[in-house]
């Protein structure tokens, strides 16, 4: 039985193909590797520490900030802050992005945008959880105090991205932009090793994933996809199978493994959408992307949007190429 490899050789063996300096990367994805394990052990005793349920305060989006938010959200900060290759930081739990001004980030080239723990309302109720990041490199000056528009780039011009899955098993899976890998916490040596390579979405799936209690307030498009979903006809394996977990990780991660679609659409309780452009769909959308998959708002790439604000939102349907498409083509129909 051949050794598994781990995320540390990985990184290393691969680093040749990040386009720019050896081993920036590599120490930034590290750090990441890091503050992923110290998060992990914390949900892991979560049950048996004064660490769960909501804090008292709302973040900048007007939530329930949980406990666990701040301390993964601190605990990925401070890991960025460790290492000199970061410049600055953007957080769904802050209201404004962090500056690293320091000698020690003199040169840093890049800026990571992240949401550090997704779902982290079903903490209390044993549901898995996660954290998305998202790397860009800088377009300000090296050697200058980072910028807005350091953040503000579109999904396109991500260098890296990736997401951990915290459930009943650990993983961390990421991409450079040459496709997708995953890897699983060994908790007996507390090493991610590789267990998921070269990850790949069926081209259609027989799972759509959406909270149906909100159905009275989507766009007409969307209802008559799920619809179509829910009808039965053989030629096309349907009806589908509805599976919504209300973790976006969990959701995506269990639809990149088998098949099926994400969507979180507009409506009149969310009329931009819920979820944010820049830590949680345009890493996804890389990711998907690379694994053969597709990211939409309904109708544009979303890798293509220009961000106009940190904490922008947008509607997505992300996950097996050929039911993204269907649903975009209900939804142009309807806008007819």
């Amino acid at each position: 039985m051949n050794r598994p490899v781990t995320l540390g050789e990985f990184i290393v063996e691969k680093q040749s193909e990040f386009p720019y300096a050896t081993g920036e990367l590599s120490q930034l994805l590290t750090s990441i590797r890091l503050a992923a394990k110290v998060v992990n052990r914390e949900i892991n005793k979560a049950g048996l520490a004064d660490i769960l349920g909501a804090i008292g305060s709302e973040n900048v989006q007007g939530e329930n900030q949980m406990k666990l938010d701040v301390f993964a959200n601190d605990t990925f900060i401070n890991a960025m802050r460790a290492m000199g290759e970061v410049c600055g930081v953007g957080s769904e739990e802050l209201e404004d992005f962090i500056s690293f001004n320091d000698e020690i980030h003199k040169e840093a080239k890049y800026v990571v945008l992240m949401d550090p723990l997704d779902g982290s309302s079903n903490i209390d109720v044993n549901v898995s959880v996660g954290t998305i990041f998202s790397i860009y490199r800088r377009v300000t000056p090296v050697g200058t105090p980072v910028q807005l528009e350091d953040f503000l780039q579109p999904g396109n011009k991500q260098v890296a991205a990736g997401y951990v899955v915290y459930g009943s098993s650990t993983m961390l899976v990421y991409t450079t932009g040459h496709g997708v890998n995953g890897f699983t916490l060994d908790p007996s040596i507390g090493v991610f090793c590789l267990s998921h390579p070269n990850m790949c979405i069926p081209e259609e799936g027989k799972i759509y994933s959406v909270n149906e209690g909100n159905y009275a307030h989507f766009h007409g498009g969307v209802k008559k996809y799920i619809k179509y979903c829910q009808e039965v006809d053989e030629s096309t394996n349907r009806p589908y199978t509805s599976r919504y977990i209300g973790s976006l990780v969990s959701d995506f991660h269990r639809n990149l493994l088998k098949g099926g679609i994400y969507i979180y659409p507009t409506g009149t309780k969310a009329p931009k959408g819920k979820l944010r452009l820049l830590y949680e769909c345009n890493p996804l959308a890389m990711i998907a992307e690379q694994a053969g998959g597709k990211a939409s708002d309904g109708i544009n790439r979303i890798l293509d949007i220009q961000p106009e604000e940190l904490h922008q939102r947008v509607p997505y349907f992300i996950g097996s190429p050929k039911m993204v498409e269907t649903a975009e083509a209900f939804i142009r129909a309807e806008e007819h």
